[in-house]
């Protein structure tokens, strides 16, 4: 995207001094890190991320205690126990800071920094997806008690030329040694470096100031953000937010689906209330052949896939009838026609009457994950096929939000690698 907001105004990202890890403090800037809070599969991944070494930042993004305030303010003192130790430092300057993410078969750059926030209206920071009232009261307690941004949203812009601008300063900056390099156990390997220079970050500045960004992940951050600013009337560091932006036209994103757990539908259960509403196949193949069939089906309209009981369940073409009387007229055909869209108005809500609510559904980025908790606890994995990036973008220059966690775009920057502290700014 490359169009401004309102009275020309667009993105403003401003330099801060990011708390890192010192090396020297920790077993491995690997064993140290975490995937954002919401992609952790719990327990399993938890338990994993804290035994790894006990300065992981999933102490912080995920505190455990019995009460959600109790487990803000072990994550405040937490951090500044860590800050006290020395095993996170703030840097001697502001700075924008470079963040590069590398497999082999995918690379991003982007540059992290302080946001302005902007309200959805003002069309600067276009968000896809609705959010959930109980996980913003949730990260907006844990902001508000450690006055810490602890992970960057992931944000796109679209550039439109070559030359100067942020793309130009990334590849720069990327031939120089970095702060920091690792390698995390997913493969990816991690570089950071800092700008500090004003003519680079001016040029950054300038730059990002003609575009209008689509936040790819971090929906619920994002109004948590918007909710901390509106208590804090004064102007300060609450008037902006940690991000990674990443220009998608240089470094394109993967798109990729997230799965639902219903925690109390067994799947024959599930099954069984289709009642001839959707066509169903039974699967006896693996896992791999069996999203090869939902890819497919999911190319000639909605489909989606059940598991939990050993065995793959293919549900697809939905009854139209059903469809009309379960879906809202008001939005545009692309919204009507969503599989999260479908989903959540024919089958969650009119067929398996099925509450958003977290004792009954979870949401699990991991595909083999959601099978694997599904097939252990006797309930209904129901796995989605991505969105394409096209359909999202369109959606949200029209201010439509899909259903939330229809999309999982990434890779998403690893938590930890650089973290903003609002009392330092």
């Amino acid at each position: 995207m490359n169009t401004s907001g309102p009275a020309g105004q667009g993105l403003r990202l401003i330099p801060f001094r990011g708390l890192r890890y010192v090396p020297e403090r920790v077993g491995s800037l690997a064993a140290v890190t975490s995937p954002p809070y919401d992609v952790v599969v719990r327990p399993d991944g938890l338990h994993h991320l804290e035994s790894a070494d006990p300065y992981n930042i999933v102490r912080l993004i995920l505190p455990q205690a019995d009460t959600a305030a109790a487990r803000h303010q072990q994550a405040a003192q937490t951090l500044k126990h860590w800050l006290a130790e020395g095993v996170l430092a703030p840097d001697s300057e502001p700075a924008l800071y470079v963040y590069e993410q590398r497999n082999a078969e995918i690379l991003q750059r982007g540059v992290v920094g302080a946001l302005a926030l902007s309200a959805p209206a003002d069309g600067i920071v276009l968000p896809h997806e609705d959010v959930m009232a109980h996980v913003v009261e949730d990260r907006a307690d844990l902001m508000r008690t450690t006055a810490a941004h602890l992970e960057p949203l992931l944000l796109t812009y679209r550039s439109d030329e070559d030359g100067p601008g942020a793309t130009a300063v990334i590849e720069r900056t990327t031939d120089r040694p970095p702060l920091l390099a690792t390698t995390t156990e997913d493969g990816y390997h991690h570089r950071l470096w800092a700008v500090t220079d004003p003519a680079d970050r001016a040029e950054i500045e300038t730059d990002l100031a003609r575009h209008q960004a689509l936040i790819a992940d971090g929906h619920h951050r994002w109004a948590t953000y918007l909710r901390l600013q509106q208590e804090h009337t004064a102007p300060g560091p609450w008037d902006f937010g940690l991000v990674l932006l990443v220009d998608t036209a240089r470094y394109p994103l993967r798109v990729r689906a997230i799965h639902r757990l219903l925690h109390r539908l067994p799947v024959a259960d599930a099954l069984a209330a289709l009642d001839g509403r959707f066509r169903v196949r039974d699967l006896d193949v693996p896992l791999p052949r069996a999203l090869d069939a939902l890819a497919e089906a999911a190319a000639e309209g909605n489909a989606f896939l059940l598991a939990g009981d050993g065995g793959f369940h293919l549900v697809d073409r939905p009854d139209p009838g059903l469809l009309s009387r379960t879906i809202r007229a008001d939005r545009p055909a692309a919204w009507r026609s969503l599989d999260a869209t479908v989903l959540h108005s024919a089958l969650l809500d009119h067929i398996w009457r099925i509450p958003d609510a977290p004792e009954h559904i979870a949401y699990i980025h991991d595909t083999a994950a959601a099978v694997e908790q599904a097939e252990r606890h006797g309930a209904t994995a129901v796995l989605m096929h991505p969105v394409r990036e096209e359909v999202v973008r369109d959606l949200a220059r029209q201010g439509v939000t899909m259903p939330r966690k229809s999309t999982s775009f990434g890779p998403k920057p690893a938590t930890g690698l650089v973290l903003r502290s609002l009392d330092l700014d």
